[in-house]
């Protein structure tokens, strides 16, 4: 068990909540991290190898997207460790809620992640019997569907649209390979193939694919609807390739969304991508970061370039009691105008003061949470006194 003192600093974590319930075999987490901005929202991902370590990562994450995205929420996140294609998933769900419900809405909101959709959405919201328990939901309670409606694809889309230039790429032209063909892998390669760009190389747990000529989008996405995962096995042309060379093949832009730690020391030096722009949550290792800025591979952070269903959210919090229905288009066009302030942003700094974008980014965030803190008396003195023990705390 890791010690999650360790992980504590001058930001967080709040609270770290950790559930149990012995009838359905449910195992739980809830990470609480940052609440200066605003109450606790975050995804809920089920994953029969979710850690607690990875919980905190991502509820850490979402304290800098928050931040960035200049929306009044805190940071945190959600965790079931259970397999989510399990014929019992509603009842693990359901015994979850009622381990946090406590937590409900006041101080964490539930949305959609990994294993956790619209309709378990739902259920949370029928167990909790608040609306405001969760976003994300099906339209028909008054949610905003984004798994199917993709909008953090388009938001990565965006990101790749405002960022090529900064490497003369244009979109239009540029040959494209991502990982991952889940809700964010599969709309990325939606929408930037509608762009003009062409994918090359795709990828899901069941295999990865590759056809330096393109690959039919179009074809992908109709296999995806009756296969899954397994429509890289089903569609019959290109190359099947081993998972994760899919990340090094030839393409001016590469999407790795899919999960964290993807990119290492070990395969960095392979990548062949002119720009990588982060659609998973902590895909790219520091050393590799570091490598690719010297090299001039640009790198947009994942909390940046993912943060389209982040930036979409303040519409669907504002909404859940009201009787209108959130315009697609509309929401559409407040995650590209926001996508391309912020990218534009950090890349700005980044190629005036020679930083490396994601220090520029977490710069922003950091300085936007600090504020708060302070503004509402969360920031020690230099020295604090606990009984006999004497402190130094280091901002």
């Amino acid at each position: 068990m890791a010690d999650v003192f360790e992980w504590m600093d001058e930001w967080g974590p709040e609270k770290i909540i950790v559930v149990h319930d012995t009838k359905t075999g449910m195992k739980g987490m809830l990470v609480i991290d940052n609440t200066a901005r605003g109450p606790g929202k975050g995804g809920c991902r089920m994953d029969a190898n979710m850690t607690l370590l990875d919980c905190f990562r991502l509820a850490r994450t979402m304290t800098w997207k928050w931040a960035m995205a200049d929306i009044f929420l805190g940071g945190a996140k959600a965790g079931i460790r259970n397999d989510p294609k399990s014929p019992h998933k509603e009842a693990i769900i359901r015994a979850y809620v009622k381990k946090i419900r406590k937590f409900l809405p006041d101080e964490y909101v539930f949305g959609n992640d990994m294993g956790f959709a619209e309709k378990d959405g739902a259920i949370a919201l029928d167990e909790m019997e608040d609306m405001k328990a969760a976003v994300g939901t099906p339209a028909e309670l008054g949610g905003l569907p984004y798994d199917e409606l993709g909008i953090t694809g388009y938001g990565v889309v965006e990101a790749a649209e405002c960022a090529a230039p900064y490497r003369n790429i244009k979109l239009s032209k540029a040959t494209v390979a991502i990982q991952g063909f889940g809700a964010v892998g599969a709309f990325s390669a939606k929408f930037i193939k509608e762009k003009g760009a062409k994918v090359v190389a795709i990828s899901s747990r069941e295999g990865a694919l590759y056809d330096p000529q393109g690959l039919k989008v179009d074809k992908l996405l109709s296999l995806k609807e009756k296969w899954g995962d397994k429509a890289v096995l089903k569609y019959g042309q290109g190359k099947q390739i081993p998972l994760g060379k899919e990340l090094e093949v030839e393409a001016d832009i590469l999407i790795p969304g899919a999960t964290g730690d993807q990119i290492t020391e070990k395969n960095m030096k392979k990548v062949k991508a002119k720009m990588i722009v982060e659609g998973a949550n902590f895909p790219t290792a520091e050393a590799a970061q570091k490598y690719f800025h010297k090299k001039g591979i640009l790198v947009v952070p994942d909390f940046v370039a993912n943060a389209g269903a982040v930036i979409s959210t303040g519409k669907a919090m504002d909404n859940r009691y009201s009787c209108d229905i959130l315009e697609t288009q509309e929401v559409y066009a407040t995650v590209r105008r926001k996508m391309w302030k912020n990218v534009g942003m950090v890349l700005d700094e980044s190629k005036s003061s020679k930083q490396l974008p994601r220090v520029v980014a977490l710069a922003i965030s950091q300085e936007r949470v600090k504020k708060a803190m302070e503004l509402r008396g969360r920031i020690p003195t230099p020295r604090l006194r606990f009984g006999e023990c004497e402190c130094q705390f280091q901002s």
